[in-house]
């Protein structure tokens, strides 16, 4: 379950999307979070989930590995639907107990919200399979560059942002192998209600603060060691450089924007 987890892994490639300047890929994919809540119907809601598909197929990532990485999030997804079926109220009643009602327009947010959520976890997922950690930092970086001019340490947040990504797999690997051998030793985490599951994920807690902690440490040693002194006077070993087919590709986001406001109600 937890390779299955997909934000923050990278998986080279030489697609179309794994071309394209970071920046584009960041703005267009912030972007596609924010104009998907100006749809409201299916006719949108079916275009978002087209130009969804099209990104998918044109990353050439399988979209059964990547509706997997979908899996782990599912049941925060359907609790969230839930409860905008339960406690949303209009249109035709058809059940009703306490303050709990499934009504008409209750199933119809409930739709749009799931979509929404499938949507805007495949779009921020897809943005970090095919965008490069350090790739990723420096678009941050490039972005939030105005923000220097009022004293913002735009470089150390760029460089937390991509450590956090960056070490998003690892824990999960990490956690893996921590899951592995307690099971060695006789530990069944699948066993009891769910207050026993609970008790039995507390030992892996303490191994897996120590475990980040020494890893946080070696990395610490790691950049001191290099004359690592923050942002201030660097150079760029790794230049950005917009082209093309970054320019195409935010005309079709704007183009994504004029259907999707042709198409609402």
């Amino acid at each position: 379950m937890m390779n299955k987890l997909l934000l923050g892994r990278y998986i080279p490639g030489n697609s179309l999307i794994h071309q394209l300047d970071p920046r584009a890929k960041l703005l267009g994919s912030f972007y596609f979070i924010i104009i998907i809540f100006f749809a409201n119907n299916w006719q949108t809601y079916l275009l978002m989930f087209l130009f969804t598909l099209g990104a998918i197929l044109l990353s050439e990532i399988p979209l059964s590995f990547f509706l997997r990485g979908v899996k782990p999030l599912i049941w925060l997804i359907i609790f969230t639907t839930a409860l905008q079926v339960l406690f949303t109220q209009g249109g035709q009643l058809y059940f009703s107990w306490w303050i709990f009602s499934i009504s008409e327009y209750g199933l119809i947010n409930g739709a749009f919200i799931f979509c929404r959520f499938v949507l805007i976890i495949c779009m921020s997922t897809l943005l970090t399979l095919t965008t490069a950690p350090l790739d990723l930092a420096d678009a941050i970086e490039f972005l939030l560059r105005p923000l220097g001019y009022l004293k913002f340490p735009v470089h150390t947040v760029s460089l937390m942002l991509s450590i956090a990504l960056r070490f998003v797999p690892t824990l999960m690997d990490e956690t893996e192998k921590i899951m592995n051998a307690q099971r060695a030793r006789g530990v069944d985490f699948g066993a009891g209600n769910i207050f026993d599951k609970m008790k039995a994920i507390v030992p892996l807690l303490i191994p897996l603060f120590v475990s980040s902690f020494n890893r946080a440490e070696q990395l610490a040693n790691a950049m001191e060691a290099r004359g690592y002194q923050g942002g201030e006077g660097r150079s760029k070993y790794r230049l950005l450089h917009w082209k093309m087919r970054d320019t195409i590709t935010i005309v079709a986001f704007v183009l994504l924007t004029v259907l999707l406001i042709l198409l609402r109600n």
